[in-house]
């Protein structure tokens, strides 16, 4: 059954209650065919309108063709039924949809920046325009634009026109016959089958939020009306928060955000600074606190739990091995990785070691002569990489013994 709908919020989009005659129901009883529906499907990058026919919840409103269909939270009985429309979410849609085409005037208008898509989301509201760039300046300059043009409470008045008549529109559609016209009064015509407010006064404040690249052009964040009002309230209480915390006025807070910022990271800097020291010391007391073997070589195998070789850990490895005569391997259980560092003059290559024992296990690594890494699929893989280990340098096989990975010592700290 292919039954049109015919759609009410098309010429009154402050309808909010109607009746209506059911001409069709999938078998469950949850899928609604009217003859006429105020609800507004998901559409053209407005969400769909929620409310209630015969009391019961509409959760979707999707668009098929020409109908419309209405699911419902439990089925209804009869024939006719009475539609509601969730008010307030309706009038927030209307609020930012008439926002966007505002904004796209103005921005088309001020920088030849054309819209591109659109979308309305539950908090908030995207413009994608058609230019490689848009700098703050002028983005800006469009917010208060906008917004000069919502004071003046210009009408919003839609209507339909032939595309016969040689329709003059913002953006060009490629359709034939009647087509719904949103008309800002001295500012923007465009084809929209949305819901709007009647003047721009009722758009409210218009707030852009943010400015990213997207699809090799530029996206807007913006809210309208009650959005604006309530996000510029948070955004007020996060930065008098701040304020609060750094002692410092509302008009200084980022100021004294960026100075504290460098500071941070300047004592980062420090903090690193003294963490790798301290790593290369701890590295040269390990040396000498490991027992050298009958050929001179000392050996120190640890494993850890977690992690993977990063600075402190090669600092630690640097130290063990900065003296001659010295084997230094971590082993990591998650992810199951290792770390060789042999001392200068060693008759064994770690960066060709690694490379050649993890790849046997289906690994990957590699490094310098005195340094290398690498990582397995797996801890039976890592058992055996570590027996490729074990073989190729006569010491480690020594210091590894018989015991697997959980027989070695732990790596408390670093």
């Amino acid at each position: 059954m292919d039954l049109k709908t015919a759609r009410l919020y098309w010429e009154d989009s402050y309808l909010t209650e109607f009746e209506a005659r059911v001409v069709d129901r999938d078998a469950t009883g949850l899928r609604l065919y009217l003859d006429r529906t105020a609800f507004y499907p998901d559409s053209g990058g407005q969400p769909c309108d929620t409310g209630w026919i015969n009391g019961v919840a509409v959760r979707e409103v999707i668009e098929e063709g020409e109908r419309i269909a209405h699911v419902l939270e439990a089925p209804v009985t009869g024939e006719r039924v009475q539609g509601r429309i969730h008010w307030e979410r309706r009038f927030d849609h209307m609020q930012q949809h008439s926002g966007q085409h505002l904004l796209s005037a103005v921005l088309l208008d001020l920088y030849g920046a054309p819209t591109v898509g659109f979308h309305l989301g539950a908090e908030v509201s995207t413009i994608d325009l058609g230019v490689a760039s848009l700098g703050w300046e002028q983005v800006r300059r469009a917010e208060e634009r906008a917004n000069e043009l919502v004071f003046r409470n210009l009408p919003i008045r839609v209507h339909w026109e032939d595309r016969a008549e040689g329709v003059e529109l913002r953006r060009a559609v490629d359709r034939e016959g009647p087509i719904r016209i949103v008309t800002i009064e001295g500012v923007d015509r465009a084809a929209c089958g949305g819901t709007h407010v009647r003047a721009t006064g009722e758009i409210g404040p218009i707030l852009i939020r943010k400015l990213d690249r997207a699809h090799k052009g530029v996206r807007l964040e913006f809210v309208c009306g009650l959005r604006a009002v309530r996000r510029a309230r948070s955004d007020f209480e996060a930065l008098a928060a701040i304020a609060r915390t750094l002692s410092t006025g509302l008009d200084r807070a980022a100021e004294q955000v960026a100075a504290q910022a460098r500071a941070l990271e300047e004592s980062e800097k420090v903090r690193r600074k003294l963490a790798l020291e301290l790593a290369v010391r701890n590295g040269r007391e390990l040396y000498g606190a490991t027992a050298a073997e009958a050929d001179g070589v000392r050996c120190a195998v640890r494993r850890l739990e977690r992690g993977k070789a990063d600075e402190e850990l090669r600092a630690l490895a640097q130290g063990f091995t900065e003296r001659p005569g010295a084997v230094f391997l971590a082993v990591f259980e998650d992810p199951c990785s290792l770390l060789l560092a042999l001392s200068e003059g060693s008759p064994w290559d770690a960066g060709q070691i690694v490379k050649q024992a993890l790849g046997a296990v289906g690994g990957r690594g590699g490094g310098s002569v005195r340094m290398a890494q690498g990582s397995v699929p797996d801890r039976a893989a890592l058992e055996r990489a570590l027996a490729q280990l074990a073989a190729a340098i006569p010491p480690l096989a020594r210091a590894l013994g018989q015991r697997g990975i959980a027989g070695l010592d732990m790596l408390a700290s670093r």
